[in-house]
């Protein structure tokens, strides 16, 4: 890498990794912020004047004849990599019957209103909070700091968080998708 490169005008493409994320690739270059997608946490907007980056490859492009990708195109073939490779999960879907229903929760005292919500949005923050369950798991297995037994302790309690979400198993429409606790 050419130490001499201007690090507040990275060419989309280039290979970087941050402290938390991990590696990702400039997708977007800003005025004042880079857009980078990570295999551990998506696509991320970040201020140039606040990130610390280091820069693993920068993609020199503009020097040579190679076909140039738009954002798109390139976005396509990004994912189609991270697919390949298991670095995106597959989008769990809400089991059918519940498509369109509403969950209802009713207080024991009949002085106080229900709360009605539709159980898409449910299902979605159950999912939201297992993608984020993963990323926790992947971070604590790549972190340096941690002994092998803090690892282990900590993989312990998330496997029994895990444990407890199997009630919302009936909200998935794939068994793959099923929260599997301790066995």
């Amino acid at each position: 890498m050419d130490k001499n490169y201007d690090i507040d005008n990275l060419p989309v493409g280039t290979r970087v990794n941050h402290e938390k994320y991990g590696e990702g690739i400039v997708s977007q270059n800003n005025a004042l912020t880079y857009k980078i997608i990570f295999v551990r946490g998506g696509e991320l907007e970040f201020s140039k004047a606040a990130v610390a980056l280091e820069v693993i490859e920068v993609n020199n492009a503009e020097d040579d004849d190679t076909p140039k990708l738009n954002i798109r195109e390139f976005k396509q073939v990004l994912t189609q990599i991270l697919q390949h490779y298991n670095g995106i999960e597959h989008k769990a879907e809400l089991g059918k019957k519940w498509q369109g229903g509403t969950m209802i929760l009713q207080p024991a005292n009949k002085d106080l209103a229900s709360k009605e919500m539709p159980v898409e949005t449910f299902f979605h923050k159950i999912v939201m909070m297992r993608d984020r369950l993963r990323v926790l798991e992947q971070n604590i297995n790549s972190s340096g700091s941690l002994t092998d037994e803090e690892k282990v302790n900590l993989q312990q309690y998330i496997s029994r968080i895990y444990g407890s979400m199997t009630s919302f198993n009936v909200l998935f429409d794939s068994k793959e998708d099923y929260f599997v606790g301790m066995k």
